[in-house]
């Protein structure tokens, strides 16, 4: 239901009425571009924590996958249950990094694709019952890729399946914040050691509450942050070989987690245009942000079409999508 909701605002481009042209179950599957997109990202990630597992011998459970009813996503992600410790540091870190590589290297060509799928459409003159979506770096490339940059007055709408890679990205940088039982954690530890790493989580989970008062949508993720380290404290389970410093391979791959978790943060999710907004400014928007309407599921980001012409003529026909049936 969530997919078909996402593709039925991508065709309403922000209109409040008027026809789909699309009938339940034809809009249902083309609910899979979203449904499927995010599924992938998500279990991925969560298959390369569990064969990494495997591959170590460590008993961990196959995925789970945390539904929500909330439109805006449909799932509040996944997870393994890892059901012995894990004895060595080289295991730590390579079950650790393992999901958020898989995870990204999904991510990354959906984000592509759906951003190519996506198309430019005039913003409404009331954009009061918007919200917009922050861009992280990876997501500013490939809008610059396919778009450049946007005139005023237009956003590029959203595909399904570039706003499923949005979430994929916000959901590999989450977990490789450098905190507890997190990916990040794991790599923390692994790489820097108890005292450093319990420093580390420290610090971050002091950012986390300046992000949560700088954008609101960081307050759920700061709740969960410190009721985390409430339940398992600050400190990571110690290894038996805590002392034995990692190899250079998995120092560059470490290198490779930091790479990831710039290329996928943004420091604002999620807020109303009109914190940002004043009420004289006109309805451009610069090219460092996304927007999708409030209590609807479409999703805009601010890139250029060719020309104004071409932008105004699109309807649901003439977009550049691919068919999944009927």
């Amino acid at each position: 239901m969530v997919g078909a909701s996402q593709y039925a605002a991508f065709l309403a481009d922000f209109r409040s009425s008027g026809p789909l042209h699309l009938s339940g179950p034809a809009l249902l599957l083309r609910g899979v571009w979203y449904s499927g997109t995010i599924l992938a990202i998500l279990g991925c990630h969560e298959l390369g924590h569990y064969f990494a597992c495997r591959y170590y011998d460590v008993d961990a459970s196959l995925p789970f996958f945390i539904p929500v009813p909330i439109f805006l996503t449909g799932t509040m992600g996944a997870f393994i249950r890892i059901r012995e410790p894990i004895p060595q540091k080289r295991m730590l870190f390579d079950i650790g990094i393992a999901g958020p590589i898989a995870g990204f290297l999904v991510a990354v060509p959906t984000l592509f694709v759906g951003v190519w799928l996506s198309h430019v459409v005039k913003l409404p003159a009331d954009q009061s019952n918007m919200m917009e979506l922050g861009e992280p770096l990876l997501f500013k490339l490939a809008s610059w890729v396919f778009w450049g940059t946007p005139p005023d007055g237009y956003s590029l709408n959203m595909h399904p399946m570039a706003f499923a890679a949005w979430f994929g990205l916000l959901a590999t940088a989450l977990n490789l914040f450098p905190i507890g039982q997190l990916d990040g954690g794991h790599i923390s530890y692994a790489v820097l050691g108890s005292r450093m790493s319990t420093a580390v989580t420290f610090i971050t989970v002091a950012v986390v509450m300046g992000l949560a008062w700088f954008a609101s949508s960081w307050i759920v993720w700061t709740v969960l942050t410190v009721a985390m380290l409430i339940a398992f404290g600050p400190r990571h389970p110690r290894v038996f070989d805590e002392e034995q410093p990692l190899d250079r391979s998995r120092l560059a791959l470490a290198v490779f987690a930091v790479a990831m978790f710039v290329l996928s943060f943004t420091p604002a999710p999620i807020r109303p245009i009109d914190v940002i907004q004043s009420p004289q400014k006109p309805a451009g928007r610069s090219a460092s942000a996304g927007i999708r309407e409030r209590g609807r599921i479409g999703e805009m980001s601010h890139l250029s079409y060719p020309t104004l012409q071409d932008a105004e003529r699109i309807d649901v026909h003439d977009r550049p999508t691919l068919k999944l049936g009927p």
